[in-house]
């Protein structure tokens, strides 16, 4: 089981990117699925989040301007970035806990996209 994500780039400030992350195998079903991001020198930090029954959490710093959502059919999730600042630049990473068909549940990591917003 894998995560895929992708969509980052270059974007100016106040503009907007849309992240993706798909994940594959052999899936029994997905409970929270999220994403996260690093930027250089600093820890990975929550960016949002989304359970299998809807309920939504965000970072402080994102609330207004991220919106996550998913597609439980396709086990994906995105993540709509607007109003980009500079200090929005990171490597974003999706998660998921999955539970496979042999209910072992796993936290899964894709493998990292970057995002650069320029002032």
């Amino acid at each position: 089981v894998q995560l895929q994500a992708s969509g980052g780039g270059l974007v100016q400030a106040g503009g907007s990117l849309r992240l993706s992350c798909a994940a594959s195998g052999s899936i029994f079903s997905i409970n929270a699925m999220g994403w996260y991001r690093q930027a250089p020198g600093k820890q990975r930090e929550l960016v949002a989040t989304l359970s299998s029954g809807g309920s939504t959490n965000y970072a402080d710093s994102v609330k207004g301007r991220f919106t996550i959502s998913r597609d439980n059919a396709k086990n994906t999730v995105a993540l709509q970035m607007n109003s980009l600042k500079p200090e929005d630049t990171a490597v974003y990473y999706c998660n998921a806990e999955v539970v496979t068909p042999l209910w072992h549940r796993e936290i899964l990591w894709g493998q990292g996209t970057q995002v650069t917003v320029s002032s």
